[in-house]
């Protein structure tokens, strides 16, 4: 339902929203008067962003452009292509042009811009309605070897990270489950259908969506074989490309100096460590892929545009979404047969030897990879000694 908008400044704090957001100027037109009920020109509302000294062209200063991308480079930053650097960069408040962050990679990373430039493979056409037509869901077992599960969904539509999580499984239903109902209630509805393979770990979602909703004698669950998974699995090789190798190759660093050998102790020590700074990175990973522009395909069925807008604004796309409401009370249902993370990563015991050591060696958590890294190696050291004392 629109929202009306008589306030001269809530109506220009609106515009500024949507600006911000990186909408086309007819974009912002067309919102303000579906969504809002203000009717607005093109040319009065470039009037108001004059006013409210808000441009496209105010670019950032070329050196901190250059610093920031220059820090990026020194963690798996080093494995972006130009155009999700670009939209990070806008993420942290740079206006930059995209070939402006071409030249700095090509001047910096030269290497890695010669090695980013493999072709994709063909893949048989896809089409989903609109946002909530259909979810993907999959799990992502490559650093599965450390400890580190991660679980992953997606908007078959817009193509929008529906939930992103690292854990210390990925294979537990109940867990998939939560991660599941979570969804529902931050979004407010449930999808028509979800997708996912043939594992006990996607017993639950299946179970909850006949609990949720009613199909008139269609599967509200589509089960069907990993590889033909098409949305998940397409975003599991961008992971990997622009997140995850980097994390890959350090942890199989630390196991082929034999610091790492996969037993009870190891395995919780790189849950300690390294699982927060595991999901800060996949946070930031589905940011700035929800933020970045997907380019027109040679599918004519499929959307392109922004994944974060094409969810949110479907209208602009000539679609609706197709989110169906489910009542409270049978959210309570699949809760109650739902786990949820704890905020302890790991085992208790191992947690409160970890805790206890950095109280007495002054040791701060770890805010990224590299730090975790350093932690681990620390802890391990203090922990042997401990047991060999």
């Amino acid at each position: 339902m629109a929202t009306s908008y008589n306030d001269k400044e809530d109506r220009d704090t609106l515009i500024q929203e949507y600006f911000n957001l990186g909408l086309k100027y007819k974009d912002i037109s067309h919102l303000l008067l579906h969504e809002n009920d203000i009717v607005l020109s093109v040319r009065q509302i470039k009037r108001i962003l004059r006013n409210l000294r808000l441009s496209r062209r105010n670019y950032s200063e070329g050196m901190s452009v250059v610093e920031f991308i220059q820090r990026e480079l020194r963690s798996s930053g080093q494995l972006h292509g130009y155009r999700i650097m670009w939209t990070k960069c806008k993420e942290n408040g740079f206006n930059v042009r995209v070939y402006d962050v071409r030249n700095i990679l090509q001047l910096l990373d030269p290497v890695g811009v010669s090695l980013r430039s493999a072709r994709r493979l063909r893949r048989r056409s896809y089409y989903a309605s609109g946002p909530n037509f259909i979810w993907h869901i999959d799990g992502y077992d490559k650093l599965k070897p450390f400890g580190l599960c991660i679980h992953g969904c997606i908007d078959g539509y817009s193509r929008k990270m529906i939930w992103l999580k690292a854990y210390h499984t990925n294979n537990d239903p109940k867990i998939i489950g939560g991660y599941f109902i979570e969804a529902i209630e931050e979004y407010g509805g449930c999808p028509r259908f979800v997708r996912g393979d043939f594992g006990t770990e996607n017993g639950h979602v299946c179970s909850f969506q006949s609990i949720l909703i009613e199909h008139d004698n269609s599967r509200s669950f589509i089960y069907g074989a990993s590889t033909t998974n098409q949305r998940i699995e397409s975003w599991w090789g961008y992971l990997r490309r622009e997140h995850m190798q980097y994390w890959i190759e350090l942890l199989r660093n630390i196991q082929e100096r034999g610091e790492y050998s996969g037993d009870f102790l190891d395995k919780n020590l790189m849950l300690f460590c390294f699982l927060g700074p595991l999901q800060k990175e996949l946070d930031t990973a589905a940011k700035i892929w929800d933020a970045h522009y997907i380019r027109p395909s040679s599918n004519p069925r499929v959307p392109y545009g922004k994944p974060e807008l094409m969810f949110k604004f479907p209208s602009l796309w000539g679609t609706a979404g197709y989110d169906i409401d489910v009542s409270e009370d049978k959210i309570a249902i699949c809760k109650s047969e739902s786990k949820f993370r704890s905020t302890i990563p790991c085992d208790e015991d191992v947690f409160d030897i970890c805790v206890n050591i950095m109280k007495t060696e002054n040791l701060m958590p770890a805010k990224d990879v590299n730090e975790a890294e350093t932690l681990y190696l620390c802890l391990r050291q203090n922990v042997l000694s401990l047991m060999n004392t």
